[in-house]
């Protein structure tokens, strides 16, 4: 009975079925994986693209606060003006946002969605990175990519990616790259003082493949 069942589910129209559902699932899996490489590959030029501007980076390392505990940053540079803390933000849509508001906004289409004003916590990271680096320049942005648009005008101390290369150039003269070689051993004194960060740790390429 059983060879007879399959024998009559085994005509020309289920095999026409199948295949299509096998050329349907093939074709999905190759969007996926090709998702996954695009997704790896936006990532790794918006990285090259942040440590470019520093002739030094450390990314994603804890910094201590000196008080027993450790912030999370997600980039240091040694830039030509001294030490750039970065936090970066990877929003999409229209941000609004100003100094004085406790919250910004981000919209995306019919989505809506707050978060807190970034600045507060970038002032503490850098107020953490000045009690490593001696008398050596710290300045803090956060830094949102290209998938955001301030369409109301930048707030204090925020920063477009493409910008990054503008507002901190790299050493373009022999008396910029002293400037900077004589920070050289600070800089290591805090390259010494932080530690690999938990957070925000690269994800596996399965993961890219399954991410929504």
């Amino acid at each position: 009975m059983v060879d007879e069942a399959l024998q009559q589910l085994d005509t020309e129209q289920n095999r026409l079925i199948l295949a299509a559902v096998a050329v349907v699932i093939f074709v999905g899996l190759l969007y996926f994986l090709w998702r996954a490489w695009r997704l790896r590959r936006e990532r790794a030029k918006l990285h090259q693209s942040i440590i470019a501007v520093g002739t030094e980076a450390l990314h994603n390392v804890l910094v201590p606060d000196g008080m027993g505990a450790a912030m999370h940053v997600d980039y240091l540079l040694l830039t030509s003006r001294g030490v750039l803390v970065i936090d970066l933000r990877d929003l999409r849509g229209n941000i609004f946002g100003g100094d004085q508001m406790t919250d910004w906004t981000v919209m995306s289409g019919a989505s809506r969605a707050t978060f807190q004003n970034p600045q507060h916590a970038l002032y503490d990271r850098v107020a953490a990175v000045r009690q490593l680096s001696g008398d050596l320049p710290v300045e803090g942005r956060v830094l949102f990519t290209r998938r955001g648009r301030f369409p109301k005008g930048l707030p204090r101390w925020t920063l477009m990616v493409d910008s990054l290369p503008t507002e901190f150039p790299l050493p373009d003269s022999e008396a910029a790259h002293s400037w900077v070689d004589q920070y050289r051993e600070t800089w290591q004194r805090l390259t010494d003082s932080v530690s690999p960060s938990p957070l925000r740790q690269p994800r596996s390429f399965l993961a890219d493949v399954f991410t929504t």
